[in-house]
């Protein structure tokens, strides 16, 4: 019953219901694909593994820190594990780049659902001016004129309704996602930052973190 009704308003709304119908597949798309990459991340994180690195990093055992993190997929291990990797050269850096690649990751596609939520209103906006110059042609026609002219309007209510409903939607869910990416952004400073700061403590007893060699894989 309620998808023949919607069968019925999707051919009320006129030929500008088809390219809506392709937008919101695709944003439907986009959403699950970034909603299962941030349960994929989450399902990765390990935070006893993390303090133990810290614990290890803090203490200038960095073979240890190393062991920690070298088969972990958590990403802030992951993280400094580039770190180490390139401990005689620029760990800062390295971490500061694998940091960079995580987040254009956590964005990607999000631009689709920022060109679906312009678009949408715009293709509901034309639906509504095809539906009522269609309804105008009727005009001044006594013969069916009012059965012509109220399905004109219908045709442009249906689409700009649709239009505003894919929009909204869409943008629910893209504010979320841009959401994660800035606490991802900001825990990530924070890994990277203290990481920093444990180095430098080690380096202050006596441990310096430049003359850490990573083990060859």
């Amino acid at each position: 019953m309620f998808a023949q009704i919607l069968v019925e308003y999707f051919h009320k709304g006129g030929p500008i219901m088809w390219p809506m119908l392709a937008l919101f597949f695709l944003a439907f798309t986009v959403i699950l694909d970034r909603a299962i990459w941030w349960m994929r991340l989450r399902s990765r994180i390990n935070a006893t593994r993390q303090e133990q690195a810290r614990d290890a990093l803090g203490q200038g055992e960095f073979a240890s820190a190393w062991q920690c993190c070298a088969n972990d997929a958590d990403p802030f291990l992951e993280n400094l594990r580039d770190g180490l990797s390139h401990a005689g050269t620029s760990p800062l850096a390295a971490m500061q780049l694998h940091a960079s690649n995580l987040l254009e990751k956590s964005e990607e596609r999000l631009w689709v659902l920022s060109t679906v939520i312009t678009l949408a209103p715009l293709l509901g906006l034309l639906g509504t001016v095809v539906g009522i110059m269609g309804s105008f042609q009727f005009v001044g026609n006594d013969q069916l004129a009012v059965t012509k002219v109220s399905g004109g309007i219908a045709e442009a209510l249906i689409a700009t309704a649709c239009g505003l409903g894919i929009a909204i939607l869409c943008l629910l869910p893209f504010n979320f996602f841009r959401k994660k990416t800035a606490m991802l952004r900001g825990k990530l400073e924070y890994w990277i930052n203290h990481a920093e700061l444990l180095a430098g403590a080690a380096k202050s007893h006596g441990h310096d973190l430049s003359e850490f060699k990573a083990p060859a894989n």
